[in-house]
């Protein structure tokens, strides 16, 4: 099999939305009237961004939802996307699994692979994905204001405790990693949520590096700062109704980091004005996604953790960072 065979086999379909899709030097897409392009890119590299014994289809579905889950935070549709594959050989078994996981995924957002590149070497998957945002409405990290409530959708740290029980920092039971690991590695990419929120929130951001570090982002676009509630962030760790948090493997500052520092949730982190709640849990309604309200957005620079009755959290809870030691 070619290139060009694997490319037509595989990954090629007619084009729906765009003017012309895989098989020319370029795709052409056509903007709706009155919409702008978000677009974004994402690169998983194998051994970094996920296990070799992956499954191809949960792969699949994950290289593109991580991409969507940046829409999610623009509030934008899917419309699009390019591929850039290096396989270290053709597997056509591993291939048919990877595009089912994938066209699976793109299918139920309408959004149609429309040309990109292959090539041999270290596994590596390269997606760019095009949305469209009516012009004006797209969500953006700068505009959270002093006295904004903040949210977070869906639940938080459980992608970190499947992480962390792969690389035996701790054990977890069979049924519970079986849970976490759906979460590590097929996420759902919250972009019903993101286009319900247009118009409502003031800010958003998708939580791929760690709660702290991405709502750090907001806090430093939007030149403001953030008292967060570390107990009822905590309680959105799903495992929490199944584990023993009372064991040394999972006291508060390890609950505290999964939550804080987990980085792999693809959840929305967003704001918005008190008197937007109703509309919130609308939005949260429409789109059948939970949101929680976690802190208040201050005018203090720099994140402020407290527990329930107001007291001080101390502790720094670093995002991922592919350029740190050990990513942290």
């Amino acid at each position: 099999m070619t290139e060009f065979d694997l490319i037509a086999r595989y990954f090629t379909r007619k084009p729906r939305l765009a003017a012309l899709g895989v098989g020319d030097d370029c795709a052409l897409i056509n903007p709706s009237p009155g919409m702008q392009l978000a677009i974004s890119s994402d690169m998983l590299v194998e051994g970094r961004h996920f296990f070799s014994d992956v499954s191809p289809y949960s792969l699949g579905h994950k290289a593109l939802a991580v991409n969507l889950s940046d829409l999610a935070a623009c509030g934008a549709t899917p419309v699009a996307f390019t591929l850039a594959l290096a396989l270290p050989g053709i597997d056509e078994a591993w291939l048919q699994e990877f595009s089912r996981g994938l066209w699976a995924l793109a299918d139920a957002h309408g959004c149609e692979l429309i040309g990109g590149d292959t090539t041999q070497g270290p596994l590596t998957i390269c997606i760019t994905v095009f949305g469209e945002v009516p012009r004006g409405q797209a969500l953006l990290r700068s505009g959270a204001r002093v006295g904004d409530d903040i949210y977070v959708s869906g639940t938080l740290g459980d992608a970190r405790l499947a992480l962390d029980s792969r690389h035996g920092h701790i054990e977890l039971p069979p049924d519970i990693l079986a849970r976490a690991m759906m979460r590590l590695e097929q996420p759902a990419p919250r972009v019903a949520l993101g286009i319900a929120l247009r118009g409502i929130a003031t800010s958003a951001i998708d939580i791929s590096d760690g709660l702290a570090g991405d709502l750090g982002h907001i806090l430093k676009a939007s030149a403001v700062g953030a008292l967060v509630d570390a107990d009822i962030t905590i309680n959105l760790i799903a495992a929490c109704a199944n584990i023993d948090w009372s064991g040394s493997q999972f006291d508060t500052k390890k609950q505290l980091k999964t939550v804080f520092s987990g980085g792999d949730d693809y959840e929305l982190a967003f704001t918005a004005a008190p008197a937007a709640r109703q509309a919130v849990m609308a939005a949260s309604l429409s789109s059948q996604t939970p949101v929680t309200r976690i802190g208040v957005i201050e005018s203090g620079p720099g994140l402020r953790l407290v527990d329930s009755h107001g007291l001080p959290i101390d502790g720094q809870f670093a995002s991922f960072d592919h350029f740190a030691p050990s990513g942290r």
